[in-house]
């Protein structure tokens, strides 16, 4: 699949876990948004933890007042996050809009009207829910890291930078993003 000998490297010592997508965008963007600025092993827990407390599997607009008052509100969310998923509440209620007909510009572009909604948060639905194939989130602060680590000659990586190099391994970048992540353990 990549040319590029380090991800070649990378393929044959780590494997891309395979993500089970919800295939709602409006799940999965509450989920970005508890997330956020919380080390991800934790904020995974956190948004489960308010989902089972919900007693919910999915999380959708006919049950949010289920998730609100058994889950959302028992965790201690900062005003601003807790904004934004009114917004996003707001936002789905007002449109009904089929992602998947979508580019990934207009995906990215759909999605950051919301407030509180940003390019990472719109990479990371097209990469795990809607399964993109060609996404690399170029301001991921983990993701320049790893960069710098794997390609020390190119370091630092900037955004920008990030989106030269990745230019390189399209149609392939949410694969080799995912290579990448799998990386850290």
């Amino acid at each position: 699949m990549f040319k590029d000998p380090v991800l070649k490297t990378l393929c044959n010592t780590y494997k891309i876990a395979d993500i089970e997508s919800t295939q709602s965008v409006f799940h999965d963007l509450i989920s970005c948004i508890v997330e956020q600025q919380i080390h991800y092993r934790s904020s995974k827990k956190t948004f489960e933890k308010m989902i089972q407390l919900a007693d919910l599997r999915l999380l959708t607009l006919e049950n949010f007042e289920i998730f609100e008052s058994k889950g959302l509100l028992k965790q201690k969310l900062s005003l601003q996050k807790y904004e934004s998923i009114l917004c996003i509440l707001d936002f789905f209620t007002n449109k009904t809009i089929d992602f998947s007909t979508l580019s990934d510009q207009e995906v990215r572009q759909t999605l950051t009207q919301i407030k509180g909604v940003s390019d990472w948060t719109a990479d990371m639905i097209l990469i795990y829910t809607l399964k993109r194939p060609d996404v690399f989130p170029s301001k991921d602060y983990h993701l320049r890291k790893l960069l710098e680590y794997y390609f020390p000659q190119e370091a630092p990586f900037t955004p920008g930078k990030v989106k030269k190099k990745t230019a390189e391994w399209q149609p392939h970048r949410s694969a080799a993003c995912l290579l990448l992540l799998a990386t850290k353990g």
